[in-house]
């Protein structure tokens, strides 16, 4: 028995956070995954919404386990084109102004070429504004700064820039020799390489697991529906795997995998959620079980849809969520071993 390399995993998530994929902009890094899987000779198949579905036959064909995890992240679409050249924009997926404040972004314009700038308040200069500090952090105070010499609304249009371009942000990728990872768009990007990493590793020692296996990479979840279709009928248990969030009264840290007991959809499937605490407490995996009270999931969203599923929720603890985010190794490599663990377990059917 071999682990999924955790050095793999960060260096495979390293190069998934860099390829910019607001909700609703996502094909560049579906194409990645859908290269990488290929690669390993991994059927896939895309949806209509532009998500990648893979599947590894299992012994029981009857009996099916999907496990989602989503590679859609927050972003902003170009909302207007001030007469001062900036732009004023429309945030996609939930977060707040400030956590973008300052970030160097990109933009892309309908025809895929790429200009940068910076997000910022209108009202930044301290030498220039009275209330730099205390204006409020919203969209009609926000906006970004292009960095190209424009001086009123014709000329970022000269430029291709127009209302519905997407915003990406810049991730800022960073591991550290204590093993923190720090990025932008950890959420979820980090269970997007556990995911590839744990479909390596068993192709690599060609293990058949018990149960037809499919692994879904949604790309809308972030806007709340990106798992709740292409769901086998044969479907039994439907685990998402998304960051475990951390914060006051929480449990997660960033150095166990999380298990989810309930969220702001409700509880989690309670016979699963207890043979996921059995099989990490089996295998020495460190873990701790956890409410988040603002939160939804892929898995939440495919119980919405009416799908009959056993739905999870587990992830690698994620500081900071939707802002600046951190998780350290010991978390993917815990959260990594469960999976490995979960799909060659038994069902209880």
């Amino acid at each position: 028995m071999a682990y999924p390399s955790t050095k793999e995993t960060i260096n495979l998530l390293k190069e998934i956070v860099s390829i910019p994929s607001p909700s609703g902009n996502t094909n560049e890094v579906i194409t990645y995954v859908e290269k990488f899987l290929n690669e390993l000779n991994v059927k896939t198949s895309r949806n209509r919404k532009g998500g990648l579905i893979a599947t590894m036959p299992g012994k029981d064909d009857a009996n099916h386990r999907m496990l989602t995890a989503h590679v859609d992240t927050l972003g902003a679409i170009v909302k207007e084109i001030k007469p001062s050249g900036r732009l004023k924009i429309d945030l996609i997926g939930g977060f707040k102004y400030n956590s973008i404040e300052g970030e160097y972004c990109e933009i892309e314009t309908s025809s895929g070429k790429i200009l940068t700038g910076t997000i910022l308040m209108h009202q930044t200069s301290v030498h220039v504004y009275k209330d730099a500090g205390k204006a409020e952090r919203n969209q009609d105070n926000m906006e970004v700064r292009i960095d190209e010499k424009v001086h009123n609304a014709e000329d970022v249009r000269a430029l291709g820039i127009e209302v519905g371009d997407f915003v990406s942000f810049d991730p800022r990728v960073q591991t550290t020799p204590s093993g923190f990872i720090k990025s932008r768009h950890l959420d979820d990007k980090a269970s997007v390489a556990i995911l590839l990493q744990l479909i390596k590793q068993l192709k690599s020692e060609n293990l058949e697991l018990p149960y037809t296996t499919h692994f879904l990479i949604s790309n809308n979840e972030e806007i709340g529906y990106g798992g709740n279709s292409n769901i086998t009928p044969e479907t039994v248990e439907y685990l998402a795997v998304d960051m475990g969030a951390m914060g006051d009264g929480q449990s997660t840290d960033e150095y166990t995998v999380s298990i989810c007991v309930k969220d702001a959809s409700g509880p989690y499937h309670y016979e699963l959620r207890k043979r996921l605490v059995q099989l990490a407490q089996d295998h020495q995996i460190g873990y701790k079980l956890d409410i988040y009270p603002f939160y939804g999931s892929d898995a939440s969203a495919a119980i919405r849809a009416g799908h009959d599923i056993v739905h999870g929720l587990i992830g690698p603890g994620i500081d900071s969520s939707h802002a600046f985010e951190r998780t350290h190794e010991d978390s993917i490599e815990n959260t990594a071993k469960l999976l490995y663990h979960y799909v060659q377990s038994e069902m209880l059917l």
